[in-house]
């Protein structure tokens, strides 16, 4: 990413040192991963591949592909699964790296509508996985199509 303020990625940063996620599509520049959590199954991410801390490190090109990506995931989660909400998310308290949070949320999910780090409202049976319409693997599948699509 030509004219990005990278910084030297951090000891201990673990989107430098692992991918954050299953990969699900990449460029030289970003990577999609989905998250392995059984609450939220459909919790993706958008990483950017350099140790970049602030969205306005990267130069307005990079920051507007940042942005088709994060919408591209999100078109396919409300076309696949039409979930109650999509929540984005980028805080960077925790990870300082720059990543988006692309989840979808559903009126019958543990944590609706506290966010997903917030407390817990209800136990969900069957798992929410089980309540997804369609298995993780096409949803996956889906995801990285959409980011072939024109409008990224």
């Amino acid at each position: 990413m030509e004219g990005m303020q990278s910084v030297q990625c951090g000891a201990g940063c673990p989107l430098c040192a692992g991918p954050g996620g299953a990969q699900i599509w990449s460029d030289e520049a970003w990577r999609v991963v989905r998250v392995a959590d059984d609450d939220f199954p459909a919790f993706y991410r958008v990483i950017a591949k350099p140790h970049v801390v602030e969205f306005t490190d990267l130069p307005l090109p990079e920051q507007q592909r940042c942005m088709a990506l994060v919408c591209s995931v999100e078109r396919v989660l409300r076309k696949q699964l039409a979930p109650t909400k999509i929540n984005l998310a980028s805080l960077g308290n925790m990870t300082p790296h720059l990543h988006w949070h692309v989840i979808a949320r559903f009126d019958w999910d543990s944590h609706y509508p506290q966010p997903v780090w917030g407390t817990a409202q209800r136990s969900v049976e069957p798992s929410a996985l089980a309540l997804l319409p369609m298995p993780l693997a096409r949803l996956d599948e889906a995801v990285h199509l959409g980011l072939h699509s024109p409008y990224t």
